[in-house]
């Protein structure tokens, strides 16, 4: 799907890590020349004509992106450095005024780093409580297990819509239903789920998203922080300065800017939020429900080729997601990615960020393959011909 979009695919590779980051279509660095070479300026700082256009495009993104997920105004969309910085921002700047000693937290032990750390921090500053909510044989999340570990001390449930090595895809309609009827806030990190499949905040309901343009064929340096408005209003800034103040004076009063300026201080990455732009309507074009259906399709053929491969250990064939976590009996993961590199089959190896997901894996290191839409069955077809080598075991020691 669309594969002449992306010329590093021309260099012979089978990309297969795009859980880490996608490739970028050519149009994304085209843009971003023309930004940096045509018309470079400031956002929301001129009163001139190149300073407009540049204000003009910065804020047709903003409007795109809201469209995209569906929230109600582009008031709630803030731009960020990526989903880590929105997350970061969420805890430190609305829920660290917003919650007291012996609250509590619920997550699960799949989560990415970024949705775990910051909560670690906030709970040991504030004295607050991390709960875990128990997964299935398939590492999904069990709500019944969910219910009855919420009490009146809950405030939050923060997760992910899609694991990252797991690949699970959580109802996050359902989990928003049952929190809100218990007056608990959910943030959702959509890292590995925007990209793939649709976004409607306000059918979910969800009260934060946060998520990153690198892994939705974007730029770096750029993420989303949404939330309701109401949150918004009453969330406080991490980083002061620039573009984000009215006006200060000496004796130290100082008067912020409303949302989504208010989260926004310093120069922001003009130039990847532009382009990121070009991204959100290149995806409206194809429709999120076309690469949804797509991806799973190929990782459905994809669990059925690699099953034909001796010794493969395939940890999550029943999720519904474009992700599959597998090792090979007695071949360390990295050693069996480096392999793979060998004939430019480009996977991931490790913890992939989920450091205490081991605990429910039951084994440390990983190799995943996650899939995007210019991925095609020639791709598993040949990541699986590799893996089926006879001589794999002695060439890899």
């Amino acid at each position: 799907m669309n594969r002449d979009d992306f010329l590093m695919l021309k260099k012979d590779i089978i990309y297969l890590d795009n859980g880490a980051t996608t490739l970028k279509p050519h149009f994304l660095a085209e843009e971003i020349s023309k930004y940096y070479n045509e018309y470079s300026a400031n956002a929301h700082r001129g009163d001139y004509s190149i300073s407009i256009e540049v204000d003009n495009k910065f804020e047709k993104t903003r409007k795109l992106i809201k469209n995209f997920i569906n929230a109600k105004n582009e008031k709630e969309i803030i731009f960020t450095s990526g989903a880590t910085d929105s997350l970061n921002k969420i805890i430190f700047g609305y829920f660290r005024y917003n919650l007291k000693s012996g609250d509590e937290i619920i997550i699960t032990k799949s989560e990415h780093a970024s949705n775990v750390l910051p909560w670690f921090e906030l709970a040991d500053e504030i004295g607050l409580k991390i709960k875990y909510i128990d997964l299935d044989e398939n590492f999904n999340i069990k709500i019944d297990h969910l219910k009855s570990i919420i009490t009146d001390k809950t405030k939050v449930i923060s997760i992910a819509e899609i694991t990252n090595v797991a690949g699970d895809v959580r109802d996050i309609k359902r989990i928003t239903s049952i929190a809100h009827k218990n007056n608990i806030m959910v943030v959702v990190d959509g890292a590995q789920s925007v990209a793939h499949k649709k976004t409607d905040v306000q059918d979910l309901d969800i009260d934060f998203l946060a998520f990153s343009a690198h892994k939705m064929y974007g730029p770096t340096g750029v993420g989303v922080l949404y939330g309701k408005e109401e949150h918004l209003n009453n969330i406080r800034p991490i980083i002061f300065g620039g573009g984000m103040n009215a006006s200060f004076i000496s004796d130290g009063i100082r008067v912020y800017d409303d949302i989504p300026y208010l989260l926004e201080a310093g120069t922001q990455n003009i130039a990847g939020i532009i382009g990121f732009g070009r991204i959100i309507e290149y995806l409206n074009n194809i429709g999120m429900d076309n690469i949804y259906n797509y991806e799973l399709e190929l990782k459905k053929y994809a669990i059925k080729r690699l099953k034909e491969v001796k010794d493969i250990i395939i940890y999550n064939e029943n999720s519904e997601s474009g992700i599959i976590t597998f090792n090979m009996k007695d071949i360390f993961a990295q050693d069996l990615a480096i392999y793979l590199d060998k004939y430019n089959i480009c996977v991931r190896a490790g913890n992939h960020c989920a450091k205490i997901f081991k605990e429910e894996l039951g084994i440390k290191n990983t190799c995943r393959v996650s899939l995007a839409l210019y991925n095609t069955k020639e791709d598993i077809d040949k990541l699986v011909e590799v893996l089926k080598n006879p001589k794999i075991k002695e060439e890899i020691i």
